[in-house]
C-alpha cells in the first residue's frame, strides 16, 4: 500500500530522536519545505526494508533535514511487483518531488523511465551503466546517480566461497532473473569461473515463492549440490524462506548479505546494505543544496564482509576450514 510518512511515524522510526536535531538545522526554520520521494522494492512490512528506510532517515536527520519541519517524504513500497514499480514511479513524480530515492534496479529503471528531469539517487544497483541509468560511474551525466553494489567479478567470490566451505560441491544452482541485465552479468561471471573449480552451474528462477520452492527442491535431489543466492528483489523479499528451505534440505548456500546469515543462513560475502541507504542520504542532501546528479560520481562499496554461521554449518554437516574462519569478519555461533 502506498503511504505518506508523517512526522509522527518518522519520529517513531528513529526512536524519538528529535531532540538530537543538529543546532545548525534548528536555525533553518524559515527555509522552504522540500519533498523527497522514496520507491522501495520490498514490501512495507518487510523488517529489513524498515531498517534500510530508518538508516536513510537517520542520514537525513544528521544532515539537518527534519520531516514536517523542512522536508516531507512520500513512500511507496513496490513489493517486487512490476506493475507497482511503474505505477508508483508515476505517482511519486506527480507529487512534485525535489529528489527521489530509488531502491534497487527495478525502482531505478522505473523512476528514470518516468522522468529525465527530477534528480534520482539510487541504491543497490549492480550495473547502473549497463541498464542505462548512468552514462558512466565517474560522470553519470543524466538525472541519476547513487550507489552500486559490486563488480561482476565479485560474483565469482561467491562460487569460490561455496567451494571452499563445501569442497564436495560439484553442482551449484544460481538464482537468476533473465530480464535483469545486472543479474545476467553476475550469472555469466559465475558460469565463466565454474570449469576451473570443477563445478557445473544450474540456473534456477526466482519469479515467485512457487518457483523458488521448486528450484531448491530440484537442487536437493542432486548429490553434491550447493546454492548461490544473488541479490534480486524476490530473493531479498523471501530471504527467510530461502534460508529455511536450504537448511532443511542441508544444502550449503552462499548469500550476498548479512541478513541471510542472521536468519540462519550458512555464509555471506557482501557489502553493508543498510549503510548504503545511510550514505544515500548524503547524496540527497547535496542535491537538495544545489548539486546536480550528473556531477556526483556513482560510488561502489569499499569493504566487503565475510559472515559465517557456525551453528548452521554444524547442523548441515559441514566442518568450516580454520583458514576460512580466520578470514571471517563475523562468526555467529
Amino acid at each position: 500500500m502506498a503511504s505518506h510518512i508523517g512526522r509522527r511515524k518518522f519520529l517513531a522510526t528513529l526512536g524519538g530522536a528529535a531532540a538530537a536535531w543538529p543546532l545548525a538545522a534548528r536555525g533553518q526554520q524559515r527555509e522552504r519545505m522540500r519533498r523527497i520521494g522514496v520507491l522501495m522494492h520490498v514490501a512495507a512490512d518487510d523488517p529489513e526494508g524498515q531498517r534500510r528506510v530508518a538508516a536513510f532517515l537517520q542520514g537525513l536527520q544528521e544532515a539537518g533535514w527534519g520531516v514536517g519541519r523542512n522536508v516531507d517524504i512520500d513512500m511507496r513500497w513496490a513489493a517486487g511487483e512490476a506493475d507497482r514499480f511503474r505505477r508508483y514511479a508515476m505517482e511519486l513524480i506527480a507529487l512534485g518531488p525535489d529528489v527521489i530515492l530509488a531502491s534497487a534496479t527495478p525502482s531505478a529503471r522505473a523512476v528514470q523511465q518516468a522522468t529525465r528531469t527530477v534528480p534520482i539517487v539510487f541504491v543497490l544497483v549492480p550495473d547502473p551503466v549497463g541498464i542505462g541509468v548512468a552514462a558512466s560511474l565517474s560522470r553519470p551525466g543524466g538525472n541519476a546517480t547513487g550507489f552500486t553494489t559490486h563488480e561482476f567479478g565479485m560474483s565469482v567470490k561467491w562460487l569460490e566461497l561455496l567451494k571452499e566451505i563445501a569442497p564436495k560441491v560439484t553442482r551449484a544452482a544460481v538464482f537468476r532473473d533473465p530480464a535483469n541485465p545486472a543479474v545476467r552479468g553476475q550469472f555469466g561471471a559465475i558460469q565463466g569461473a565454474a570449469p576451473s573449480l570443477g563445478v557445473e552451474i544450474l540456473p534456477i528462477g526466482a519469479d515467485d515463492v512457487q518457483e523458488i520452492e521448486r528450484g531448491i527442491r530440484a537442487v536437493a535431489q542432486e548429490p553434491n549440490s550447493g546454492l548461490i543466492v544473488v541479490p534480486i528483489p524476490t530473493t531479498t523479499m523471501h530471504h527467510d524462506l530461502i534460508v529455511k528451505l536450504a537448511n532443511s534440505h542441508r544444502i550449503p548456500a552462499v548469500y550476498p548479505s548479512r541478513m541471510y546469515v542472521a536468519d540462519g543462513g550458512l555464509v555471506s560475502y557482501g557489502w553493508d546494505v543498510v549503510d548504503q541507504y545511510r550514505s544515500a542520504a548524503s547524496y540527497v542532501d547535496r542535491i537538495l543544496r544545489g548539486k546536480e546528479p550528473a556531477d556526483l560520481p556513482v560510488q561502489a562499496p569499499v569493504k566487503y564482509d565475510l559472515i559465517i554461521n557456525l551453528k548452521t554449518a554444524k547442523a548441515i554437516g559441514l566442518d568450516v576450514p580454520p583458514t576460512l574462519l580466520a578470514r571471517a569478519d563475523e562468526v555467529i555461533e
